[in-house]
């Protein structure tokens, strides 16, 4: 067995053997097999060729149409050819140990689970021999940043604060009238708030060489914002620890909590979150947000419940009932008529001259502080610091 091969990684033909020729075309089936076969004889560089020919194939096709008409079976193929990409890299003594854990974390963001979810545990051994081999040092002024800062915002219309309601109190009276709540005394069981508290440089050290995508620009309704794939380490130093930023850059949206399974054990999901309306055993969706002072959620509403739990920093939020959505300008005709057209603290009285008149709530989401967001509810949203929050969204 290679050197850098973990014990669990599989190097028996009948162990790859997990997509059928009737999953997908013969000819690229054909290419699968045969990469198959030369990984399991030990013919690393001719495997690693066929594997990255495979990874363009399938990257093709999971980048062509919308995302939720991409058949598994791509997705599938996409985690198998990056298994074996990783381990023709990782059958070098000498090989590049972080090279091998982009291509884990490419196949963990596009693809699905195979194989007891092999990746997640390929992709947390690589990264423990990564940080092993060069210890991250402490950046005082890099956790300096997490601290709380003072804002001008005065709250004129607070949304109801409740301390750790039972669930019979907060479905009768939050989640049946659709009434958005902020809740406090729920989260200090987390070890994300006690035991393992979160800074910055806990995270670099959990995660620090794990890829992620970034979102750069100030909101995604701008026509310069982009996304790009880079590590959070880099993530931190280029867009938190820093005096001159360029574009502002988010990790929004990202479900980082299932491509890095220590930070998952350092959260819990609300008890609030059981109470569904969905088919039994449906998952709660759980999201991460992480990003630098001034990150900007712009004014839009979501379908399902959203617990949305603030761990690290605060958030200035303002919501607006369903009922008042004519007030608010939604985008017409488009995938973003989710979506105000109105800058929320920056308002052109002009163009929207009704949207002055719509009443809302809001709030300083606190450390420490979940708050209820019920479907279809508008909320805008902007950190006031270093934050790091979780969105918890169930049916």
């Amino acid at each position: 067995m290679a050197h850098n091969f973990p014990p669990f990684f599989p190097t028996k033909e009948n162990e790859l053997q997990i997509i059928s020729d009737d999953d997908i075309p013969s000819d690229i089936h054909q290419l699968l097999q045969s990469c198959i076969t030369k990984f399991c004889c030990q013919e690393y560089s001719l495997a690693g060729e066929m594997c990255e020919e495979l990874l363009d194939i399938t990257w093709e096709r999971l980048n062509t149409g919308h995302w939720s008409q991409v058949a598994i079976t791509w997705r599938l193929l996409y985690t198998l050819a990056s298994l074996l990409k990783a381990g023709t890299i990782l059958a070098d003594t000498q090989c590049d140990l972080q090279n091998a854990l982009k291509v884990c974390d490419l196949g963990l963001v596009m693809g699905a689970p195979i194989m007891d979810n092999i990746l997640h545990r390929l992709a947390s051994y690589i990264h423990s021999k990564i940080t092993n081999e060069k210890p991250m040092s402490s950046d005082t002024k890099c956790t300096d940043v997490i601290n709380h800062k003072l804002h001008n915002i005065t709250i004129k219309h607070p949304i109801q604060e409740v301390n750790c309601p039972s669930l019979e109190s907060f479905k009768r009276l939050y989640m049946e009238s659709n009434t958005p709540v902020v809740i406090t005394g729920a989260m200090e069981h987390w070890p994300a708030m006690s035991s393992r508290r979160w800074s910055l440089d806990y995270i670099r050290r959990i995660a620090g060489e794990r890829l992620v995508p970034i979102e750069v620009g100030s909101r995604y309704t701008d026509d310069t914002w982009s996304q790009t794939l880079i590590t959070v380490s880099q993530f931190i130093q280029d867009y938190i620890c820093t005096d001159s930023p360029g574009q502002t850059g988010y990790l929004a949206q990202h479900p980082l909590f299932d491509q890095i399974p220590e930070l998952r054990s350092d959260i819990c999901v609300p008890d609030y979150c059981c109470l569904t309306e969905g088919e039994e055993g449906e998952d709660t969706v759980i999201n991460a947000w992480f990003g630098p002072e001034g990150t900007v959620s712009p004014m839009h509403h979501d379908p399902k419940h959203n617990c949305l739990a603030q761990a690290v920093g605060e958030k200035y939020v303002r919501l607006y009932d369903p009922k008042y959505s004519e007030m608010l300008y939604p985008h017409t005709g488009c995938m973003l008529d989710n979506t105000s057209q109105v800058d929320v603290e920056a308002v052109d009285d002009n163009l929207y001259p009704l949207f002055k008149s719509a009443p809302y709530t809001e709030c300083i989401l606190q450390s420490g502080q979940i708050l209820y967001i019920p479907p279809k509810y508008w909320h805008y949203i902007r950190s006031l610091s270093t934050s790091f929050s979780v969105s918890f969204w169930w049916q």
